[in-house]
């Protein structure tokens, strides 16, 4: 953020720091009330904050409407909905004038309290969050700034002060004038096709236990701590569960061990999301102990094939935290970028390793005339707490990665670029930011693959001058895990392979899943098979982004279509409840919409309606 004065990726003396730290560690009242925010906002249950819409398994509100609707709440906790906008600003005022540190531990106490009065989670889950999260979140609000105004606009809203801690800011791009679009040409009748096994979100739960209540009250269940069923309802099931529930180590180990058909695979790329969903109960060993149990597993059954991983959110504990480099000592990422570095050596050279150890991001050459750029969106994340400091390019990632891409012009090669969090769930600015990064490299950009969300859709990206030439799609692929009512699945992708002059580029992609419902029958064993294949189904003339484009207009006005893509969407479980014309427009602007908060980009969908309402109900995860 400008007024700290931090530029990307360095560090800043404690010293500093002492007279804005001082104001803000004098501020337990408006620290509690932040404690509470990161306590609902980790919980992916949360019942104040998880509300899904009744055509859609996973919630419909973005960001900014989670905060919208728990502001008031936290407003009438605390008794601030009578203040006025001066009395406000003067409590406030006072506040950082001389108000006493009671402590960590009474903040944390009544951050408990708070969380059991909003009915945020069951009281043990808010007491084991609150105790996770409130050393990282203080260290967090010490070193981070509000003023009274900005406080007070964001308890009693805009008219009363500005709160943007998320301000705007740019990326330089290279003198160098950028070349004429050139589309890539379909590969020669016979040329070589690469096979790349897509993995993500697998979501390990060591504590996953069958005949558990599928439906309990936490927001993870299937788990000793879920109890029984009532004697109505099933338990959940051998290999998994159409619930709020994670994979037993068993359901991973039949995904990996029936790959045969669905290969040979060239490489792999896996972008992360490896522990469950128990984010409240989670310690570092926890973490690592996923960490190297399922790096293990797949290096076990995929033996000599390169892997190649990206950082997903819940590596992390606290979940979603990640701080940037120049956050030291225990507060730091490198405990576990350095437990990734080691586990994952034997896959990654030198060069890849040492920027992993440092912001967990790297690049490679995996084949001569492509480059893969590994990037951790965490530092892209509208949870991730830490950017509370400083929101402005993290780690300097994104300055880094036009370093890489400028580079890779010059030398003639393309790029694929993976990650966890797709680019259009971004913080506003990265994303802007982003998108116009990839227009500015479409030509050496040849593929982008992210996961996530759990489910199976697509981000099209278009040229900034008038948002109508689609220039470079992103592929989300969906989750190994159940989480939430899915069936487990994974992605392989047809690259066009290597040979020189290759475009590198996505020629189609496959979709694997595991059906529960047969799976977990009395005495059957589990079968993989091949749910559908993107050109074949959606009849694409490629799997360029064009292709995508005229995908998502046809859909508008073909329901049948549409309905196979729900349908495919959700892995072949799609909620019972249909999806009507403004699910229909909501779910096919999230295709569209490659850079957040960006509403033209769905303008063509809904040419006499309004743009702002149809882009504001845009599906959004939970936090996957």
């Amino acid at each position: 953020m400008p007024r700290h004065g931090i530029s990307p990726g360095e560090g800043h003396p404690r010293s500093s720091w002492e007279t804005e730290s001082d104001r803000s560690r004098g501020s337990p009242r408006l620290r509690l009330l932040w404690i509470g925010l990161a306590v609902a906002l980790a919980l992916p249950d949360s019942l104040v904050l998880w509300a899904p819409t009744g055509a859609h398994p996973l919630p419909a509100q973005s960001h900014p409407a989670r905060f919208g609707r728990l502001v008031p709440q936290l407003r009438n906790a605390f008794g601030w909905w009578n203040l006025t906008c001066p009395v406000c600003k003067g409590l406030f005022t006072a506040i950082d004038l001389g108000l006493k540190e009671p402590g960590v531990a009474w903040v944390g106490s009544m951050a408990t309290k708070l969380c059991k009065l909003l009915k945020i989670a069951p009281p043990t889950v808010c007491q084991s969050t609150v105790q996770l999260f409130e050393d990282d979140m203080v260290e967090v609000w010490t070193r981070s700034v509000l003023s009274p105004s900005e406080a007070c606009g964001l308890l009693l809203g805009s008219t009363c002060g500005h709160w943007d801690i998320f301000s705007s800011w740019n990326v330089s791009l290279p003198a160098v004038p950028k070349p004429s679009p050139q589309p890539p040409k379909p590969p020669a009748p016979g040329a070589p096709v690469s096979r790349i096994l897509f993995l993500t979100d697998l979501h390990w739960d060591h504590g996953y236990l069958e005949g558990t209540d599928p439906d309990c009250e936490n927001p993870l269940c299937c788990r000793q701590d879920s109890g029984l069923p009532p004697a109505s309802r099933p338990g959940a099931g051998y290999w998994g569960e159409y619930s709020k529930c994670d994979l037993p180590l068993r359901t991973l180990e039949s995904l990996l061990s029936g790959l045969g058909p669905a290969g040979p695979f060239d490489m792999v790329y896996w972008t992360g999301d490896i522990p469950a969903h128990n984010v409240w109960h989670q310690s570092r060993q926890d973490q690592l102990r996923a960490l190297t149990t399922i790096t293990a597993l797949v290096k076990k059954f995929l033996g000599p094939v390169p892997v190649y991983p990206a950082v997903g959110n819940h590596e992390s504990t606290p979940v979603n935290g990640f701080p940037p480099p120049f956050i030291e000592g225990n507060y730091s990422s490198s405990w576990l970028y350095e437990a990734m570095a080691k586990a994952w050596e034997s896959w990654l050279p030198a060069e890849a390793l040492h920027t992993l150890r440092i912001g967990g991001f790297y690049a490679l050459s995996p084949h001569p005339g492509l480059r893969l750029i590994s990037l951790n969106m965490n530092f892209c994340s509208r949870e991730n707490f830490w950017l509370l400091i400083n929101s402005t390019d993290p780690a300097g990632q994104l300055q880094w990665l036009v370093g890489e891409l400028q580079a890779a012009e010059d030398r003639g090669d393309k790029v694929h670029i993976i990650g966890h969090i797709p680019p259009g769930h971004c913080l506003k600015s990265w994303s802007w930011n982003y998108y116009r990064i990839v227009a500015r490299y479409e030509n050496t950009l040849a593929g982008q693959f992210f996961g996530h969300t759990h489910v199976d859709e697509f981000e099209v990206f278009y040229d900034e001058e008038t948002l109508s030439r689609p220039l470079s799609v992103a592929f989300l692929a969906p989750s190994a895990t159940t989480y939430i009512g899915l069936n487990p699945g994974y992605r392989v992708y047809q690259i066009d392979g290597n040979y020189p002059g290759s475009s590198h580029v996505v020629l189609d992609h496959e979709t694997f899943i595991l059906n529960l419902t047969e799976a977990n029958e009395p005495g059957a064993t589990p079968q993989w098979q091949r749910l559908y294949r993107a050109r074949e189904t959606y009849g694409l003339p490629s799997a360029l982004p064009a292709a995508w484009h005229d995908l998502v207009y046809r859909m508008r006005g073909d329901t049948q279509l549409f309905q196979t893509f729900w349908f495919l969407y959700h892995k072949g479980h799609p909620p019972s409840e249909p999806c009507g014309m403004p699910c229909r427009l909501t779910t096919l602007c999230a295709q569209l919409s490659a850079r957040s908060d960006s509403p033209a980009l769905c303008r063509h969908l809904v040419p006499d309606g309004s743009l702002p309402d149809v882009h504001s109900l845009q599906p959004r995860p939970p936090f996957c």
